[in-house]
């Protein structure tokens, strides 16, 4: 752990910046806030400045690929596959020792976890509530998870988050705009629809959609699935009066480790909070208090950013999703709350060689494959049509939140994600999306109407890694079409460019997002 006082680290982050001064007042962010989760940072000469500012402006030019377009991911990218595997690469920077660590942390991504008490010791833990058995059951190869797909389908790759309101804690006091939340006081943080025998699950998510159709310029209609949620068959008792529920549904795994390169700097310089540039476009950063590094830092990986690091949100996955104990997250019996003696009382499997259920050796194996999942090559960057859709793209103002491009740190310590030009297609940033995909629930900064921007490379290839996945934070859309109208708030403008295009240009704009 490290800090900076206030006015150094506002002074070195508008003179470091990519994009000019940061347009956030010094109340905004604390100075914590800066701190990237990495120690071991070379930092930029001024000729490198230069050279990034170059590289990362947006094209002018729609008709030609940009140089290194095809490869979203700098070095690290793999070529595309054309089968359900086209996530589940390692990034092509890997050396042949990470390489076997990559493959390790595959086999625990993937490992069905059992009760206890268990004969398989190293695999025995599970919840005593849970969500899945497995990483892979919900990031299903990797990629995104699925909606229920009958009422008697298993919603193993989504879940209901769930709080109440609450103090802020101490620690985070100092961060302007931060909401308080509190788990519920029967359920915790999330809520669990499998138990060990013997135990009540939770609840049972029950979904029901009504059709509402959508006009379109040209004479087409598209009809969007409005969802309501219920919490059915509650297995202990009623939810606090005050709670608040989030439907979640697992997002892709690929490129994370690049997304945590990315320097906070270039992040908090695109903030916007009080658009002063009068775009309509307001980014917020959200901000988190790390378990991992003890200080307040900038909220990346989530869909509402409200997680630091690729560990810290591996680890907290292990505990919400599958009961397990972890060394930063060490209670055996993962969520279960003081209100559910059954549960705290149940067997659990820490107390042997392994300390927690997974124990800190195994935690790096899978934080080393969560950060090396290999973005796909881009296909068809030359195309016509996907030149033409990325046009439209650009003029729709898509890219006001989904940044086209960063270059990432240079980190001795991690050289396969160092200063590589990446195109996530993200700004990582909190924005107001509307009502209609407003969950209500506020975490950290982010409130009930606000989502992180979702990076979109390699969204072209999520039907062929699970023909059944869906897309927005709760798989309500089933096409990218969908997910586009869904959009309001200070998305609502691009939307209605889309609306208001040609069929045949609203097929090239889709053709072009297929692409990434």
């Amino acid at each position: 752990m490290y800090t900076t006082p206030l006015r150094a680290c506002l002074t070195s982050i508008a003179t470091a910046t990519l994009f000019g001064p940061m347009p956030v007042q010094a109340t905004e962010l604390p100075a914590a806030a800066f701190l990237d989760p990495h120690l071991n940072v070379t930092k930029r000469s001024d000729a490198e400045h230069g050279r990034v500012k170059s590289v990362t402006a947006p094209t002018q030019d729609f008709t030609t690929a940009e140089a290194f377009e095809a490869r979203p991911a700098g070095a690290a990218t793999t070529r595309a596959r054309t089968d359900r595997d086209a996530f589940s690469q390692p990034s092509a920077t890997l050396s042949f020792e990470q390489e076997l660590g990559f493959k390790l942390g595959n086999a625990l991504f993937e490992k069905l976890w059992v009760f206890s008490p268990s004969s398989t010791l190293a695999s025995d833990g599970l919840g005593p509530l849970y969500n899945a058995r497995s990483c892979q059951r919900c990031h299903v190869k990797d990629g995104r998870g699925h909606v229920p797909q009958s009422p008697d389908d298993t919603s193993v790759s989504m879940f209901l988050r769930v709080s109440i309101p609450g103090p802020t804690p101490a620690e985070l006091a100092e961060v302007h705009g931060y909401i308080g939340t509190q788990p519920d006081p029967s359920y915790g943080g999330q809520m669990q629809d499998f138990a060990a025998p013997g135990l009540p699950a939770e609840y049972q998510l029950e979904i029901e959609y009504t059709e509402q159709t959508v006009e379109l310029n040209g004479g087409e209609t598209a009809s969007l699935r409005v969802p309501t949620y219920r919490a059915a068959n509650l297995g202990y008792g009623p939810l606090h009066p005050d709670a608040m529920l989030s439907p979640r549904i697992a997002p892709s795994m690929i490129g994370l480790g690049l997304l945590e390169a990315i320097p906070a700097a270039d992040i908090l310089a695109l903030a916007d909070p009080e658009d002063r540039n009068g775009d309509g476009i307001s980014g917020r950063a959200n901000l988190t208090w790390s378990v991992e590094h003890q200080q307040i830092m900038l909220g990346r990986f989530g869909l509402k950013a409200g997680m630091p690091t690729v560990h810290e949100q591996s680890a907290g996955a292990f505990a919400g999703d599958l009961g397990i104990s972890t060394p930063l997250f060490p209670a055996p019996w993962g969520d279960c709350t003081t209100a559910q003696d059954s549960c705290r009382a149940a067997p659990h499997g820490d107390g042997d060689a392994r300390g927690t259920e997974i124990n800190q050796d195994n935690m790096d194996l899978v934080t080393l494959y969560s950060q090396n999942l290999a973005v796909p090559a881009r296909r068809d960057v030359d195309d016509p049509a996907v030149l033409r859709g990325k046009q439209l793209f650009y003029d729709a103002g898509c890219i006001s939140c989904h940044t086209p491009k960063f270059v990432t740190h240079r980190l001795a310590d991690r050289p396969e994600h160092s200063f590589q030009l990446i195109w996530p297609y993200s700004d990582m940033l909190l924005h107001d999306m509307g009502d209609g995909l407003a969950d209500l629930r506020p975490e950290g900064r982010a409130t009930g109407h606000e989502w992180r921007t979702p990076p979109l490379w390699g969204i072209g290839l999520t039907k062929q890694v699970s023909p059944i996945a869906s897309f927005l934070h709760d798989g309500r859309a089933r096409s990218l079409l969908e997910a586009i109208l869904w959009h309001g708030g200070e998305a609502q403008p691009a939307r209605d460019h889309v609306v208001a295009l040609s069929p045949e240009e609203r097929a090239d704009l889709i053709q072009f997002l297929e692409s990434l």
